[in-house]
């Protein structure tokens, strides 16, 4: 009997951890749609921007928070609706949180849907952006990082609504926002 007993406690404990794991790969899988994203535009950028921007773990530790360095450093991606970014359509520029660089515009911002911010296209067409192919988490995807640093942006994909076709799904704690100025 005491045997039984320890079986079904066992199976009771796997049913938790199974629901764990098919919600964070729902969660995973929540922005993935779309994933045919041209493999000439993969690491195939129009002109090489000047990379030369090094830093060591823990100076990045020192300039970032710890949720940035997650994302930016680590590859992580942040939870969907957590940023206030995703709903900032104010006029002004998105730029790398990591070195500062300027990487998206208000006008090429739109609602993703998806609950990270979303642009159709970068600044610079193509040198702003890398584009590396991505095999994780048992999936073919984009990934994006930003040229100067190599910090973690998110991932691009073929289904955005706008004529570009793309959808940039960028992490907000990867980006910051400079407000542009109003003119009188």
């Amino acid at each position: 009997m005491k045997g039984r007993r320890i079986d079904i406690d066992y199976i009771s404990m796997k049913k938790p951890i199974l629901s764990v794991i098919l919600i964070l790969t729902a969660a995973l899988g929540a922005c993935q749609s779309g994933t045919n994203t041209s493999t000439n535009q993969v690491n195939n950028p129009k002109k090489a921007m000047e990379t030369s921007y090094n830093k060591t773990d823990e100076e990045w530790k020192k300039t970032l928070t710890p949720e940035q360095y997650y994302v930016l450093r680590q590859k992580g991606t942040e939870s969907p609706h957590s940023s206030d970014l995703n709903g900032n359509f104010d006029e002004g520029t998105y730029v790398c949180a990591g070195c500062g660089t300027e990487l998206f515009t208000s006008k090429q911002k739109f609602d993703g849907h998806c609950g990270w911010p979303s642009f159709d296209n970068e600044i610079g067409g193509g040198d702003r952006v890398k584009k590396i192919k991505d095999f994780s988490h048992g999936m073919v995807r984009t990934e994006i990082v930003c040229a100067k640093c190599g910090g973690h942006l998110g991932h691009i994909f073929d289904d955005g609504p706008t004529s570009t076709g793309q959808r940039y799904c960028v992490n907000g704690l990867s980006l910051g926002f400079k407000k542009k100025e109003e003119t009188k």
